[in-house]
């Protein structure tokens, strides 16, 4: 039984993983700090249904906190590790940058050095499309620049992508950083667009919809996220051979076992159609609040999802409408609304 350990596995990305890889046969390490960023019922509860599953194991702890993770994974010797434990949000990192040097810089360096002594078969480790930041060339290609980020959040991931390529390249440790573009579904981030207009719009609250509604976003349905990062488990990049050409194409690195990887939907959808669809699924119109842009957004993200497709021969398979429903069935059901 090959053995993962996955970092925020009680978060919504890492529940998800979580359960594929139970099913594809993983012991599964869960590593959690179980932070207050969001209301830790709803990660409590991901991870009590995590544990029902025998071939499960929590580990509750931070990722800044010395030696835990060296401690782990010297123990624990992992064949994969996905790393998607992070402060997240745009606009909290205005707030609160520190919060963000700690979890993401101080705690993704402790998982390189812990890796760097107790080497896996592959390291995935979580980026994120505000990478891309100012860029206009849409749709946003792995090979493009990215050095124009709009927000404190967004500079921390493209220096967990730069701190992962020196270690790639030091270490031979082969490293893969994918890029999420606006992951939504069940069991979502109370933070996020789709949650809080859902709750809004049943309590009878107006929506803020930033930018008067002139955003688009590429909305990346979480099984069809899930199923790209678990495919790309089997996709671990090779140092290329000296003079050997890199594919074109590929942002696979010249000098390095490492590759940077979007996995969105590849279809750009306009906010207010996706508010049509929340409407949609819960047969209610919304109040709306129409306002600015926010410090730190930006009016589109859009994903080219070529490298993915060829690395695996996975594409993406929810509609927004689909994906968006069977959201608003989870909330009900979990709130009793």
């Amino acid at each position: 039984m090959p053995k993962a350990l996955i970092t925020g596995a009680a978060g919504f990305i890492g529940y998800h993983l979580s359960k594929r890889l139970l099913a594809d046969g993983y012991e599964v390490i869960g590593f959690d700090a179980m932070t207050d960023y969001y209301e830790v019922a709803l990660k409590e509860r991901r991870q009590q249904m995590l544990l029902q599953n025998s071939a499960f194991k929590a580990v509750n702890d931070r990722l800044e906190a010395d030696g835990v993770l060296m401690d782990l994974i010297t123990d624990e010797k992992p064949d994969v590790i996905v790393h998607l434990a992070a402060q997240a949000g745009v606009r909290y990192s205005i707030d609160n940058p520190k919060s963000y040097v700690e979890a993401n810089l101080i705690g993704t360096f402790n998982l390189l050095e812990a890796v760097r002594a107790n080497p896996c078969s592959h390291l995935l480790m979580a980026s994120t499309s505000s990478v891309y930041g100012a860029n206009t060339e849409m749709p946003y290609a792995e090979t493009h620049k990215a050095d124009s980020q709009m927000s404190f959040y967004a500079a921390t991931k493209k220096a967990n992508e730069a701190m992962g390529h020196s270690y790639a390249h030091l270490y031979d440790l082969p490293i893969t950083m994918f890029r999420f573009f606006t992951v939504y579904g069940p069991w979502g981030r109370p933070d996020m667009a789709l949650f809080k207009f859902t709750k809004a719009i049943l309590n009878g609250d107006a929506i803020d919809v930033y930018n008067h509604g002139d955003m688009r976003r590429d909305f990346t349905y979480i099984d069809d996220l899930v199923a790209g990062i678990a495919m790309l488990i089997d996709a671990a990049p090779v140092r290329p051979a000296p003079g050997e050409a890199v594919p074109e194409g590929d942002s696979l690195s010249p000098v390095a076992p490492f590759r940077v990887v979007n996995i969105g939907n590849s279809e750009p959808v306009q906010l207010m159609a996706f508010i049509e669809a929340i409407e949609a699924a819960l047969g209610q119109e919304a109040k709306k609040n129409f306002m600015d842009m926010q410090p730190g957004d930006v009016p589109a993200t859009w994903a080219d999802g070529t490298l993915l497709n060829t690395l695996t021969g996975y594409g993406p398979q929810t509609s927004v409408p689909d994906g968006v429903a069977n959201f608003v069935a989870w909330y009900r059901d979990y709130y009793g609304v």
